[in-house]
């Protein structure tokens, strides 16, 4: 297969956060949380990402993270996430706005990734440095088969979760030999005073151990899992998109579920224990500034990422 690439998924409307946290500057010369990320891919080997964004935000993206990254060493390439690129026969609903989610993101970005294995991220999210190297040496060894050979870089909860208040997360059950048994996407995790837990209904909690594993969205896949997505989402328009259709949205979580529990791909799960740093509310960037300020005095990064 081809050399891995990046890509990373930048079409969000940031409604929780009030404003494109996607180019909000947290390091000391305007970089976003996207330009440490591309710089730690980079680091750790790749050479091309395919960024995607929308239509109504490009020239805000450009005039900021994609002028910097005119300096960037690597192949900057890009896709568009629009909600009118529906398979034949589907029309947008009356009133919505609400992109239609993570797994639509990728699956826009079809042509552009090619015959690539390619990791999935989210723009607003701070991986970590060894989290790009593991995922990157995976799928630069992974097998061709019928099974598709993907693999994920899972979290620890505790280390996932915003003072602010919620996070979506995808809970994950991992097997004895490492692998993805099964994720469930929950959509409302919060701190509480018995721990940290989630909620479908807003009434009833269910508690999560500290040390669960949780998917950030950092996915490492392979091109066939894109057929995969194009044949999920006219079923996703039918059954699901229907019951809610101003807020359903077809999420990566869940395509990997419903693949998994076919048998059709195997995910080994790859560990890092760094701390998730993100920007889900605007009280969060603080904090972010903070931790990206202390590994620049440290030596991880430059003073300017870019220069």
């Amino acid at each position: 297969m081809a050399k891995p690439i990046l890509v990373v998924m930048a079409a969000g409307m940031g409604s929780r956060y009030g404003g494109l946290k996607q180019i909000d500057p947290v390091g000391s010369c305007g970089e976003a949380i996207l330009d440490y990320s591309l710089f730690d891919a980079h680091e750790a080997g790749f050479e091309t990402a395919v960024i995607i964004i929308k239509e109504a935000i490009k020239k805000d993206f450009m005039d900021t993270v994609g002028k910097r990254l005119e300096a960037c060493p690597m192949e900057i390439r890009y896709a568009y996430q629009e909600l009118d690129k529906l398979p034949a026969g589907f029309e947008i609903p009356p009133e919505r706005v609400k992109p239609w989610g993570t797994s639509h993101a990728v699956l826009c970005a079809k042509d552009v990734i090619g015959d690539a294995p390619f990791a999935v991220i989210n723009s607003d999210d701070y991986y970590g440095k060894d989290a790009f190297k593991v995922i990157y040496n995976y799928l630069s060894n992974a097998k061709t088969g019928d099974v598709l050979d993907c693999c994920m870089v899972g979290y620890l909860l505790k280390n996932t979760v915003t003072d602010n208040g919620s996070v979506a997360r995808g809970v994950c059950a991992v097997d004895a030999k490492g692998y993805l048994a099964q994720i469930n996407e929950r959509t409302r995790i919060e701190k509480r005073d018995g721990g940290i837990s989630y909620t479908e209904d807003g009434e009833s909690w269910v508690f999560l151990e500290d040390d669960t594993v949780v998917s950030m969205n950092m996915w490492g896949l392979t091109p066939g899992f894109l057929d995969m997505l194009e044949a999920q989402f006219p079923d996703f328009l039918k059954t699901q998109a229907p019951g809610n259709p101003l807020k359903a949205e077809f999420l990566l979580p869940r395509s990997v579920d419903t693949e998994l529990k076919a048998g059709k791909l195997t995910v080994q799960v790859l560990t890092s224990r760094d701390k998730w740093y993100g920007v889900t509310y605007a009280a969060d960037k603080p904090v972010v500034v903070a931790a990206l300020a202390e590994k620049t005095r440290q030596g991880q990064y430059p003073d300017g990422l870019w220069k």
